[in-house]
């Protein structure tokens, strides 16, 4: 098994050639199989003699790789898709391929410095000093939980005791992994609603926490706020200078959760929405969503570093060899301790095309959910939900049912046209689509639209054959 004969040679060439194939090809958009679909199709895989290579591969190209919803077919428009750029991808292929350790300097000095120039990039865009840094982690809850386990070591390190509770105050836009980290890390949220409608609408902004905060418990103690820099609903940008006037203030750890919209900090067009983040004390933003890298990876960062490596230092005597006041070791900065260099994809392709390549791309992206904002104004089938901040719409469709939502959502997908799923705005279900590929176009969501305004409610329809 380990070693390199004519047979590794033959697999190798074959794995390479179709993951180059599936490079060049435009993806398909493929569809989720159910259990008993794939059991039939599949069989079982894992036998004590093995299927041998070439079957193996066979299997998973042919039954298991078209189960699979493609993110970066430009109609996949559902939640935050993704669109690696192939210089990303292609040396996606070379960081597994050369099983670099991306968790200490001394084992991986060359690639973490790769990797802490792509974050300092975005530090920079960010107009974050100097001396800031961080680490690539596998996604926005860890990036969001290594965050706050950070903020809540220093606020601990500066009260000098425990409060009965610690707190976190969080809009009620904020993303999902913001109460997950409230449940793995045992504190309370202060839930702050934000207005519905209006200029402000879904934003979170300083007056609305101070607000809040009357509601606490004396003996609770608030450590941090949690702002959003595109949420994943509606792409909103909080009010971030109000909400940093509020944290120096009450000296809280204000930390933006730009899984999504911190790739905006690239695009000159929104930049202005993050005015404000400069102050903040840690940020996050996932390359694998607007940035054009492969899954898995969320660039987190901190403007004062030393307090993170407080927090998340492993400390044992197998570690003692790694141990350096001078050394940056990824593995100080976040809830993980080994780790793939995962940056690496973003680093290369930075490398490669140049930031005013990625630059050209956001801004492209933009222009067409520009295009679609103006589409649902212009149809009289529908009507915007609220304004759009980055690249993702959100509106109804008049006279839909949530089963007309639904049902189209589903002959769309199964029958290979375009993926754009239902959400909730306020109980009420619509629709939105979240545009971050480039090779999305104008022409798509015309296709896409088109379909929606002629699809009358109650339609049930079979898909079309693929």
């Amino acid at each position: 098994m380990h070693g390199w004969d004519d047979t590794t040679e033959r697999l190798a060439r074959e794995v390479v050639e179709l993951a180059l194939a599936r490079m060049r090809m435009d993806p398909p958009l493929d569809h989720s199989k159910t259990f008993s679909e794939l059991s039939a199709a599949v069989g079982q895989t894992v036998t004590p003699s093995g299927l041998g290579g070439h079957e193996a591969l066979r299997r998973f190209d042919e039954e298991l790789a078209p189960a699979c919803i493609s993110t970066d077919h430009p109609r996949f428009l559902a939640f935050i898709p993704g669109a690696p750029a192939e210089a990303a991808s292609l040396f996606d292929l070379y960081v597994s391929a050369a099983s670099l350790y991306g968790g200490s300097w001394l084992e991986g000095s060359g690639a973490v410095y790769a990797e802490n120039q792509a974050l300092r990039w975005l530090a920079d865009l960010a107009g974050y000093p100097a001396e800031a840094g961080g680490v690539f982690v596998s996604g926005g809850t860890n990036g969001n939980l290594s965050a706050l386990v950070a903020a809540r070591e220093y606020a601990r390190y500066k009260r000098g005791d425990r409060p009965r509770r610690w707190v976190v105050a969080a809009s009620d836009e904020a993303h999902s992994s913001i109460q997950h980290a409230a449940r793995v890390m045992d504190f309370d949220i202060l839930d702050v609603p934000v207005p519905a409608d209006g200029p402000m609408a879904g934003r979170l902004t300083g007056p609305l926490v101070r607000a809040a905060m009357t509601k606490l418990d004396p003996a609770d103690a608030l450590f941090a706020i949690v702002a959003s820099s595109g949420t994943t609903n509606y792409g909103v940008v909080d009010d971030l200078v109000s909400l940093a006037d509020l944290a120096d203030a009450e000296d809280l750890w204000l930390h933006v959760d730009g899984a999504y919209g911190g790739a905006g900090l690239a695009a000159p067009s929104v930049r202005h929405l993050y005015n404000g983040i400069e102050r903040t004390d840690s940020f996050i933003v996932d390359p694998h969503k607007w940035l054009f890298a492969p899954y898995d990876a969320c660039a987190l960062i901190y403007r004062e570093p030393r307090l993170a490596r407080a927090a998340h230092n492993q400390k044992a005597g197998y570690l003692d060899a790694i141990q350096s006041e001078t050394d940056w070791n990824p593995s100080d900065y976040a809830v993980h301790l080994s780790r793939r260099a995962r940056g690496l994809p973003l680093w290369f392709a930075l490398a490669t095309n140049g930031t005013d390549a990625f630059q050209a791309s956001l801004e492209r992206t933009i222009d067409v959910a520009r295009f679609a904002e103006s589409e649902v104004q212009r149809r009289p089938e529908f009507e915007l939900v609220r304004d759009r901040d980055l690249s993702v719409v959100v509106f109804r469709r008049l006279g839909w049912e949530p089963t007309d939502y639904s049902r189209w959502s589903d002959y769309m997908l199964d029958s290979g046209i375009a993926f754009v799923t239902p959400t909730k705005h306020r109980d009420e279900t619509v629709t939105r689509v979240a545009v971050v590929n480039p090779r999305t176009t104008e022409a798509d969501i015309t296709l896409i639209f088109d379909s929606m305004a002629e699809w009358a409610p109650g339609t049930i329809r079979e898909p079309l054959p693929r």
